[in-house]
């Protein structure tokens, strides 16, 4: 468990991180959410002290982080940041090893664990040789999440991680992401500006704005338990989107007599988004697409009472 606590940064006197605190729960996916120079990054940085905070205290597992090594601190994370950050010059698979080589693992066991990584990311062993420059830029990402986890840390720390690739290749790799059961185990922060990116892979979300958190919440609770104007607002834009996927089919349950006796079978924590777009690909299906539809509107309304 990572705890925040009170925590503020200046640059140049003027704030960056204004007085926050939070928690990120073991094995839970935070997401940072907010406009660039909200303070999102700059608190990401202070969790493995790459900037020391001014003010306030931060704790990982109980332990303070300032009576660490940075060394030790930083060996018990893996860091993932936009547009990947491989070192160019280095090829695939000597990025890959960089921290097992600092723990001198030898390479029988970096081999072996880098092609299980490899594997699980759906990337080929033919990349190792080749440099960065040589990969396109969801394999540069996805060898860019191989090297934080390679030593298998309990803690992941992500920067913009996807907010370079095209909307078509981020969509495969959320995917890749929430199915990874590598990921599944580990306390994760996220940094993103990416609204529907925030909803998609976060249990909860903190809105960060001018230095401070505005709310934390799960997805759920950042649309229907909004605190004030702002965080209202700042979801208006995609709120009928963000609706759908967070709700679930287990949520409508009570509301519709749809059966899910179509071809599509689907769980109960599937969301409507997902059914209502397989529902609409065959039009023997209008009449189950209406009644979902209904449903969620339903669902809505009791949301917002």
């Amino acid at each position: 468990m990572i705890t925040v606590e009170s925590v503020s940064k200046l640059f140049e006197g003027i704030p960056a991180v204004d007085d926050i605190s939070f928690q990120a729960n073991d094995k839970e996916i935070l997401v940072l959410l907010g406009t660039s120079g909200c303070g999102k990054t700059t608190t990401l940085k202070m969790l493995n002290r790459l900037i020391d905070a001014d003010a306030g205290t931060i704790h990982i597992n109980g332990k303070n982080i300032r009576e660490q090594k940075v060394e030790d601190l930083r060996m018990g994370m893996g860091f993932v940041m936009q547009h990947s950050g491989l070192f160019p010059h280095y090829t695939i698979q000597k990025n890959i090893a960089v921290v097992p080589d600092l723990l001198k693992w030898d390479k029988k066991k970096t081999a072996t664990r880098t092609e299980e990584l490899l594997h699980k990311l759906h990337l080929t062993l033919d990349i190792l040789d080749k440099f960065p420059n040589e990969l396109s830029g969801g394999q540069q990402q996805r060898v860019g999440i191989a090297r934080a986890l390679i030593a298998n840390p309990p803690i992941l720390l992500m920067d913009e991680p996807f907010g370079a690739l095209d909307n078509i290749t981020k969509a495969d790799i959320h995917e890749e992401f929430k199915s990874l059961e590598e990921l599944k185990n580990k306390t994760i922060v996220l940094v993103t500006h990416d609204v529907q990116e925030a909803f998609e892979l976060g249990h909860r979300i903190c809105l960060m704005n001018q230095g401070k958190i505005i709310q934390t919440g799960t997805p759920k609770e950042m649309l229907y338990q909004a605190k004030n104007d702002f965080v209202t607002n700042f979801f208006s834009e995609n709120r009928l989107l963000l609706e759908y996927k967070t709700t679930l089919y287990s949520d409508l349950k009570s509301l519709t007599n749809f059966n899910n006796d179509t071809n599509f079978q689907f769980s109960d924590d599937t969301d409507i988004w997902t059914i209502l777009q397989k529902l609409s690909s065959d039009h023997s299906l209008n009449e189950d697409y209406e009644t979902l539809v209904r449903a969620f509107n339903q669902y809505r309304k009791l949301q917002m009472l």
